[in-house]
């Protein structure tokens, strides 16, 4: 089996799972009982915050545990509008987000905010000095993702910080899901006050996640009950989920450096590959693009059968984002690009880990000229 759907979610560490399942199991007292057993899980829980802050390189005060992505991105998109609704009611965001922003976005809309979603060009890239003519006095947040979840294109977020030091009341979401161990990014020299992480994008388990908090910024919290994780964030604390992403986090960092080179030679041995299949374009752009994605398109050949096609030859490839992949229409993050609509849906996402091998990308570019060449005779 080769398994080229990383984005969509990677496989655990076996480290990760037997953290997770020796909390589970010795450890599974509640950390806000008074007892002994609540003080070690407590403690196990303070421990995971300071892990994951330290790989962030923030304070672990500022560190919130949440269940993923999607409750990261829309406590910190809400959390800002609820709050601060009475400075502007104004939110800048992108085009082509994900959609745990996007739909967070359009919600907030129907509420009375209005939302500029900003276009992107061809490389999937927004320009900063049409952010900044967005900006207007009562614009309270805007939400950027680091990396595209689809074509892996980097947003200019360091460009973004440097603007938004001229406006400190506006305040900055990154998602950060896709960017994790694989692009730096500091978020104190960026002007970053929220930035949303993902356990189950790095190895770690579904479920699990995380959300920076800058301090000093607030939130208006979007769930009631017990008052964790210091009002935010109410509900019982997932201590071994926590604890296994605190372990998915340290390990990640500590393949980083041979393992981001290796993923980008097998990225080049892809790209090149692929160019060399008639009908093919790729989507992905050479430069400012993150090295484990790469998006493709085959001409007349409908995504959904080239990966029923290849799942047969033990290769899982994806379409668009996992979220959106059953809708079965165009990846809106192409249209935005300015993809032709029969390109789109002819989309293909390839994305890496650490633990894919060259012999893998070989062995798929053999597949995948295989697949195409029998659907085309097929269809002819």
């Amino acid at each position: 089996m080769i398994y080229f759907d990383n984005s969509a979610t990677t496989k655990p560490f076996k480290e990760v799972l037997d953290s997770f399942v020796t909390v589970s199991s010795e450890y599974y007292g509640n950390p806000s009982s008074l007892h002994s057993m609540g003080a070690q899980a407590e403690k196990l829980l303070s421990q995971a915050r300071e892990q994951v802050s330290t790989f962030l390189k923030v304070k672990p005060a500022e560190i919130y545990f949440t269940s993923g992505g999607t409750e990261g991105n829309n406590l910190a998109i809400k959390g800002s509008a609820l709050l601060h609704k009475n400075k502007g009611r104004h939110l800048i965001t992108t085009s082509v987000e994900h959609p745990s922003v996007r739909t967070a976005m359009e919600q907030l809309e129907q509420e009375g905010f209005e939302i500029t979603y900003l276009p992107v060009d061809e490389f999937g890239r927004i320009s900063v000095a049409n952010l900044e003519k967005e900006i207007r006095k009562d614009t309270i947040l805007i939400s950027i993702m680091h990396v595209n979840n689809e074509v892996g294109t980097v947003q200019p977020i360091t460009e973004i910080g440097a603007l938004l030091k001229k406006y400190p009341t506006i305040l900055f979401h990154v998602d950060a899901i896709q960017s994790v161990g694989k692009i730096p990014l500091s978020l104190y020299e960026n002007r970053v006050d929220f930035c949303s992480i993902s356990a189950h994008k790095f190895h770690g388990l579904k479920g699990t996640g995380a959300l920076f908090i800058r301090e000093g910024a607030r939130l208006a919290p979007l769930f009631s009950g017990g008052n964790q994780e210091r009002k935010l964030r109410s509900g019982t604390e997932n201590v071994a989920g926590a604890v296994a992403m605190a372990k998915a986090l340290r390990m990640t960092f500590t393949k980083a450096e041979a393992g981001l080179e290796g993923m980008q030679n097998i990225q080049s041995v892809l790209r090149k590959g692929l160019t060399e299949i008639d009908g093919v374009q790729i989507h992905t752009p050479n430069e400012k693009a993150a090295p484990h994605i790469l998006n493709f398109s085959l001409t007349g050949i409908k995504s959904e059968v080239f990966i029923h096609s290849l799942e047969q030859k033990g290769i899982f490839v994806s379409t668009t984002s996992a979220c959106s992949s059953k809708k079965k229409s165009p990846s809106k993050t192409l249209l935005e690009m300015g993809v032709p609509e029969t390109l789109a849906e002819s989309a293909i996402r390839i994305s890496l880990s650490f633990e894919n091998r060259m012999e893998e990308a070989i062995t798929a570019l053999e597949a995948f000229k295989e697949s195409a060449n029998q659907l085309r005779k097929v269809m002819k």
